[in-house]
């Protein structure tokens, strides 16, 4: 089969020169798929793996649509809204965003985020500069339409980017609102890693006649992505999480947890031992969350903690490991949390650790994939195990940590923020140390003397 390149998408030199410039060299088969279609003008259902270039599918061939509109006009009338991008989280529209404006800096187009969880009034003024491409989560794109900081009467293509959690979750009476404000007659994209047979009827609303692409099997996970179950008892799972990132060589993990209670309480933990780790989660400002965000992918934390909103949308480059401290109930978010590793090619690791109680839930993740995980007994020495009843403020001594899991030498541990130092008072048989013998109370005495007399 031979290879194509994006010179033979027939898109435009600026657009060839921008995707050359980010290290782009031939298209994704979702994207070689799904951008002749687009620029056909025909609604399109696209389902592929997550970390296969799903945002360049629609992105590259929209801006390839717009460029007859690109102007350098300074008037915001020559600037209308053309294609809305909606996505469920606030991390995926600045991604989104961010990917646009990087296929599109040699035009003349522009391109804007906006979502909730910031000032409203820092997104008005660009909102009424005029931009052609507007990437939005819903709730705050109506809340700027109820200001009348928007108009949405121009726009020619819209896309629902992970489509099965915008018709999920509760999403759409917003989007019935946000369509209600469209022409009828524009195209409509959808993208996902999943499409469960509910989504595709619910699809019959937004789409008409649409091509469906699937690039791999419904619901599948990577190929390149070594997936790992340890079943382990509930409270030795923070024991094993320590283990797992001291006999690890990855520099960076991704860990998710099911609620953020507990996506914060672990960061704190591993804080308090010496692990550079932060949590990213819904409670969180939007401020705390990109700055978190920006530590994590720029080295300085090698562990984020979060919720299933980090598995929509993160795109960390070269990421080695994903972990799932609590298994999702969800199974399709299992795909969605795991593609985190593996992207673009890349090898990566997935390992959940599964008590006893999460069981049902791992049968029905591989009922979904289609596909076993490999399973391991996983082998947590007591003395490292830290229970759930612990009293606040307990946590593990350096020399509890299994052997071949520390350090083999004194020195620097990359996972820690201090040199491996053995713990104070600490023996090789994890004796605490005796007590000195109290003195004898003379007036106690002389009362148990009277009382035998």
């Amino acid at each position: 089969m031979n290879t194509i390149s994006f010179a033979d998408l027939n898109l435009a030199p600026e657009i060839l020169k921008a995707l050359a410039e980010s290290g782009y060299i031939t298209p994704t088969p979702v994207q070689a798929q799904a951008i002749p279609i687009v620029l056909e003008g025909r609604d399109l259902m696209a389902g592929a793996q997550t970390g296969t270039g799903k945002t360049a599918a629609f992105a590259l061939p929209i801006l390839q649509k717009l460029l007859p509109h690109a102007s350098t006009s300074t008037s915001p009338a020559r600037h209308p809204v053309r294609a809305l991008v909606l996505v469920p989280t606030r991390e995926l529209a600045i991604q989104v965003e961010e990917s646009v404006k990087a296929y599109a800096k040699h035009t003349r187009l522009r391109s804007l985020v906006v979502f909730g969880g910031v000032d409203i009034k820092t997104q008005t003024p660009h909102l009424k500069t005029g931009v052609e491409i507007l990437v939005a989560t819903p709730g705050r794109l109506l809340d700027h339409v109820e200001q009348k900081t928007v108009q949405l009467n121009q726009v020619q293509v819209l896309v629902l980017d992970e489509a099965d959690r915008m018709l999920d979750m509760g999403f759409m009476p917003d989007l019935k609102r946000i369509l209600a404000l469209l022409p009828k007659q524009r195209q409509s994209l959808m993208f996902s890693a999943t499409f469960s047979n509910e989504i595709k009827k619910l699809s019959a609303e937004f789409l008409i006649n649409p091509k469906l692409i699937e690039v791999a099997r419904s619901n599948a996970t990577a190929e390149n992505v070594t997936q790992k179950v340890y079943l382990v008892a509930q409270a030795d799972k923070h024991a094993l999480l320590v283990q797992l990132l001291r006999g690890s060589d990855a520099t960076q993990v991704l860990v998710f947890t099911k609620t953020k209670i507990t996506a914060s309480r672990l960061a704190k933990q591993l804080q308090r031992e010496g692990v550079s780790a932060d949590a990213i989660h819904g409670d969180k400002s939007q401020l705390e969350r990109m700055q978190a965000l920006d530590a994590f992918k720029q080295g300085k934390v090698a562990v984020l903690i979060g919720t299933d909103v980090a598995a929509r949308g993160l795109d960390i480059d070269q990421l080695p490991m994903v972990i799932n401290y609590e298994i999702p109930s969800a199974p399709e978010d299992y795909v969605h949390r795991i593609g985190r590793t593996g992207r673009a090619g890349a090898s990566g690791t997935a390992i959940s650790l599964v008590s006893p109680e999460e069981e049902k839930y791992l049968k029905e993740i591989e009922k979904l994939i289609k596909h076993e995980i490999q399973k391991e007994n996983a082998v947590v020495p007591r003395q490292a195990a830290r229970t759930e009843s612990a009293p606040r403020g307990e946590h593990y001594e350096r020399s509890h940590v299994p052997h071949h899991a520390a350090p083999k030498k004194p020195g620097h541990d990359p996972w820690f923020d201090k040199p491996y130092e053995p713990a104070i008072g600490a023996t090789t048989e994890n004796k605490q140390p005796e007590r000195p013998a109290s003195k004898p109370n003379k007036e106690v005495a002389a009362i148990l003397v009277r009382r035998q007399s």
